[in-house]
């Protein structure tokens, strides 16, 4: 039986690797991340694989790492409140058993709308 993954990440140890070998850095990455996915149940495993590809994909076609990670966020999100995402995948296990969700009790609020005329300026 194998032992768990490794999941203790020292942030300080991964700066100075980046800073200082990056090739050694992507290696180390690239071992982790596949000793994660061998540790994970099996009908799990080629989902994570695929996922990990698309991961990568984003990175080596974004211009810098900071647009990598917007692209990378997004895909996140997609995946939590995009079509069969995680919230509409919560909302239907909900809703057969509760019915609507509840409204939050309160007065409603109102406001007066104050036209912005440029004349008046």
């Amino acid at each position: 039986m194998r032992s768990a993954p490794n999941t203790h990440i020292d942030f300080d140890e991964w700066a100075r690797l980046a800073a200082e070998d990056p090739a050694a850095f992507e290696r180390r990455r690239a071992e982790v991340i596949d000793d994660f996915i061998a540790h994970a149940p099996p009908e799990r495993r080629q989902r994570l694989r695929g996922l990990q590809w698309r991961i990568d994909g984003v990175r080596k076609t974004a211009a810098n790492p900071t647009a990598a990670c917007i692209r990378i966020s997004s895909m996140m999100w997609d995946s939590v409140l995009g079509e069969n995402g995680l919230l509409e995948s919560l909302e239907a296990l909900r809703a057969p058993r509760c019915g609507p969700a509840p409204r939050a009790a309160g007065p409603e609020r109102s406001a007066d709308i104050i036209p912005l005329d440029k004349r008046s300026r």
